[in-house]
């Protein structure tokens, strides 16, 4: 890979309530896929001057068009590959019935290898389309089908979390792990197989990484339980990923079934599963007790509106647990969730948070930046980006735009010929960046990604598709 100068217009999330828009900026990335140096606000005649300054001498530029720019790529924090095919399926549950109904019954056809390689194909191409660079798979308990899943990923040189679900309680018959420990061995070979994967020397970490997966409190019992969390402990960098109090009546079933915890996460804290690089899906109705133990552990939320609005669960606070200092990240978690794509997630966020704000908009204002406030464009950029990468501990790596960081990024194309008909534009009239960002969240699709890089590898989008590439 040759190093390659992008110029035009950025957008870069700083802060929550932050981020920076310019119309004239350079980001120079090296051989690595790292960028090397940027500098924002440079005219078109500045341009060659400003990379000789920097020794970049006969490297090439790429320009932005008017009506583009570059963005972070997206974070999934919370999907299920296993089911992108029961998409816009099963709207008329609620989650544990649709578990039952939907989910186990798609799940238990991955025994099938022939077929997990096929959905797992399509299915990864489909997240990479969507402008996702990072994401957070659970598969199913087939192990050899999860090794296929992150081959699949791995060669699509998307950045992922790839983890094989442990269930050995609460599952169908033909779908449910025989023990601890044969759930805890076959956990052990995915890790093994996906660490011994090719990859990138020059990331700073593997692309593609194993996650440990106890699909919620209620599918595993005590001893795999404790086991994960002794395998947990056995490696500090290796990354956790479940479900937490997403609905009601799976809160209640849970404490029935662990009567000695004080509470749902207090299920994972005691068998040390509960820890800085937790990622924890939903935390709809997370008590105050709760909210303090993960602020306390460090751990982070993957927050999954469009599924929790899908399935009747509830509406997160998400403003109250931002105000706490807890990570939060944004998840499709498909097929709960009824798109692949995180614009989804970022305007289900924006409504969710609306709602919350009309709840209490009666009352005195609430302490804090973001609770029973709607969530700005700045905090949805951010959520999507540096916040999704900070839920999975990559934020030294991606997320934003800065020197030594990976360069995982958009292209958004928001002209008219991306040929979506709900972005109005006037491709002859000057358009504000500010203004831009927030008709690609909340009118955009992955017609308007025009191409998708990680690690300064183009992976994919509509520019790419459409040359057969």
């Amino acid at each position: 890979m040759s190093s390659v100068v992008y110029y035009g217009s950025v957008i870069n999330p700083v802060t929550l309530m932050s981020f920076k828009a310019h119309t004239s900026c350079l980001i120079a990335v090296g051989p690595t896929g790292n960028i090397e140096w940027m500098v924002e606000d440079v005219p078109d005649s500045m341009v060659q001057e400003t990379m000789a300054a920097h020794g970049y001498i006969d490297v090439d530029v790429v320009p932005l068009r008017s009506g583009e720019f570059i963005m972070p790529g997206l974070c999934d924090t919370h999907t299920h590959a296993s089911q992108v095919p029961n998409l816009g399926s099963g709207q008329q549950y609620e989650l544990l019935a649709w578990l039952e109904n939907m989910t186990f019954p798609m799940e238990s056809k991955f025994a099938d290898i022939d077929f997990a390689r096929r959905t797992y194909t399509s299915v990864v191409r489909r997240m990479i389309d969507s402008g996702t660079t990072t994401c957070c798979y659970f598969a199913t308990i087939h192990l050899e089908a999860t090794k296929i899943l992150a081959e699949i990923v791995n060669q699509c040189g998307q950045r992922a979390f790839v983890g094989k679900c442990n269930m050995n309680q609460n599952s169908p018959e033909h779908y449910i792990e025989p023990s601890p420990e044969a759930s805890i061995s076959a956990t052990k070979a995915l890790i093994s197989h996906i660490k011994q994967l090719p990859s990138n020397p020059h990331a700073t970490e593997p692309l593609v990484q194993p996650i440990l997966t106890p699909r919620f409190a209620i599918s595993c019992t005590s001893p795999l339980l404790i086991l994960l969390g002794e395998l947990a402990a056995s490696d500090p960098n290796l990354r956790i990923q479940t479900h937490v109090s997403e609905n009601p009546a799976e809160v209640t079933f849970t404490m029935s079934l662990f009567p000695e915890c004080s509470s749902y996460a207090g299920v994972y804290d005691t068998t040390g599963l509960l820890r800085a690089n937790t990622i924890l899906a939903h935390a709809v109705h997370l008590t105050e007790d709760e909210i303090e133990l993960v602020a306390k552990r460090k751990a982070g939320i993957s927050h999954c509106p469009t599924s929790n609005f899908n399935l009747n669960s509830g509406v997160a606070p998400i403003g109250a647990y931002l105000d706490r200092g807890i990570k939060v990240g944004l998840g499709t978690d498909v097929s709960g969730g009824y798109s692949p794509s995180i614009l989804n997630a970022i305007q289900n966020a924006s409504i969710a948070s609306k709602v919350i704000a009309m709840q209490h908009r009666d009352e005195p204002a609430a302490p804090g930046k973001f609770s029973n406030r709607q969530l700005s464009v700045a905090s949805l950029l951010y959520l999507a980006t540096l916040g999704g990468a900070e839920v999975c501990n990559l934020e030294n790596s991606v997320g934003s735009f800065a020197v030594g960081k990976s360069f995982d990024a958009l292209v958004v194309n928001v002209r008219n010929d991306a040929g979506n008909p709900a972005m109005w534009a006037e491709d002859s009239a000057p358009r504000n960046l500010e203004t831009m960002l927030e008709q690609f969240f909340f009118c955009g699709d992955d017609r308007n990604i025009s191409r998708v890089y990680v690690q300064g590898q183009l992976i994919g989008g509509r520019s790419v598709n459409s040359t057969g590439l």
